[in-house]
C-alpha cells in the first residue's frame, strides 16, 4: 500500500499520534497549512461518512497539486449539504453539474485547461454513488475509455440518501431502501443485484484504480496523491457509513467502516492498468453478522427471528472477495 507504514505505540490500537512521527511522514490533516477544502457551515448529517471523506480526498489532492486544482461536484448529497443558495462551504474551485455528467463536464474542464496551456491545473470530479453507479455511468465509462485527465472520486454509501433513501446500484443485498423494503419471504434488496464500479472501472484497463475507507484516513490520503501523480484517467471509490439511510449510530460510522473491510465484505485494493497491485489484507477477521448487526437496514435479519439463511448468503459473497483479492495471505495468487 502506499501509505506510509508507522509503528503503532499503543497495544491494541489503530491510531498513532502525530507528534511521534517526523515532519514528512505526518497525515495531511495534521498540517497546519491544510487546505480545509470543505470547511464550516455545511448541513450534513452528525457523523457522515461522505463529509469526512471528502474533506481528506481534496486536502490530499490540494497538497499533492500545489493547490492547482479544480473540482467537479455532480448533484446528490455532498452537493446539497454544502451548498445551500446562496452560501458555500468550499474553499477550493468548485463547479456543480447535473447528477447524471460530472464525469463528462470534468473531462470538459481538463480539455479546456489543456487547449489553453494549462496541464498543471488538475481536475478531480466527484459524486455519490447514485450519481456515480447509476446515472453518470455512461459518462463516467466515456471518460474511462477516452482516458481523459481526470481522477473521478466515488464517496459510496450504497443508497440515494439524499432523495429520500431509495435503492442504488451500489446497495447491497438484503438491504432495506424505501424501494426495496423487508418484506416478503425474500426482504429487501434482490441478491445478484447491482454493479461492481471498482472492478468495471478495472475492465477499461486505466492507469490508477483503488478503493478506500473513512476508516483508515491516511491510506486515504495516500491512495489521493498516488493517484495524482498519474495522468489519465482514474478512479477511487470511498466506502463512506451513512447513519441516516442505514440507521446506524453517528458514533459507529468509523466502526462500521473498518468492519466492511475486516468482514470482507469491502476489500479494500489498488489497480494499474487492469492488474491489481497492491491489497490491504485484513487484520482482525470477524463475521458479517457483526457488521449487520448494528444497522436498522439489516434489522429484518435479525428480528423477529435470525434469517441465518440470508446472513450466509452475504458470508459467502464476504469469502468470496477474501479469496479473490488474497485479503487474508497478502494479495490474488
Amino acid at each position: 500500500m502506499p501509505a506510509t507504514r508507522v509503528k503503532f505505540y499503543q497495544t491494541g490500537s489503530f491510531a498513532v499520534g502525530n507528534r511521534l512521527l517526523a515532519p514528512e511522514q505526518r497525515a495531511v490533516q495534521a498540517s497546519a497549512g491544510r487546505t480545509n477544502a470543505i470547511t464550516r457551515g455545511h448541513r450534513a448529517c452528525q457523523g457522515c461518512g461522505e463529509a469526512l471523506g471528502a474533506r481528506f480526498v481534496l486536502d490530499a489532492a490540494m497538497r499533492a497539486t500545489g493547490g492547482q486544482l479544480v473540482v467537479v461536484n455532480a448533484t446528490g448529497c455532498l452537493e446539497v449539504f454544502s451548498t445551500p443558495y446562496p452560501e458555500s462551504s468550499w474553499r477550493v474551485p468548485w463547479l456543480h453539474s447535473l447528477f447524471g455528467n460530472a464525469p463528462a463536464v470534468a473531462s470538459g474542464v481538463a480539455a479546456a485547461l489543456r487547449a489553453r496551456g494549462r496541464p498543471d491545473i488538475r481536475v478531480i470530479g466527484q459524486g455519490g454513488d447514485g450519481g456515480t453507479v447509476d446515472i453518470g455511468f455512461g459518462c463516467l465509462s466515456g471518460m474511462f475509455e477516452r482516458n481523459d485527465d481526470v481522477l473521478f472520486v466515488c464517496y459510496d454509501n450504497q443508497a440515494y440518501m439524499n432523495t429520500g433513501v431509495q435503492r442504488s446500484g451500489a446497495t447491497p443485498p438484503a438491504a432495506r431502501t424505501a424501494t426495496t423494503q423487508a418484506v416478503g419471504p425474500a426482504p429487501g434488496n434482490a441478491f445478484g443485484q447491482g454493479k461492481n464500479a471498482p472492478l468495471i472501472a478495472m475492465a477499461h484497463e486505466i492507469p490508477y484504480v483503488a478503493t478506500a475507507t473513512v476508516a483508515d484516513l491516511r491510506d486515504l490520503e495516500a491512495k489521493v496523491i498516488r493517484a495524482m501523480a498519474f495522468r489519465g484517467a482514474r478512479y477511487l471509490h470511498v466506502f463512506v457509513p451513512c447513519p441516516l439511510g442505514w440507521g446506524s449510530p453517528a458514533r459507529d460510522t468509523i466502526r462500521l467502516a473498518r468492519l466492511a473491510v475486516e468482514s470482507g465484505l469491502f476489500p479494500v485494493f489498488e489497480a494499474e492498468r487492469g492488474e491489481v497491485v497492491a491489497v490491504r489484507g485484513i487484520r482482525h477477521r470477524v463475521g458479517v453478522r457483526e457488521y449487520l448487526r448494528p444497522q436498522k437496514r439489516y434489522a429484518h435479519l435479525f428480528e423477529p427471528v435470525e434469517r441465518t439463511d440470508v446472513i450466509g448468503r452475504i458470508q459467502a459473497g464476504a469469502d468470496r472477495n477474501i479469496a479473490r483479492f488474497g485479503l487474508l495471505d497478502g494479495g490474488p495468487p
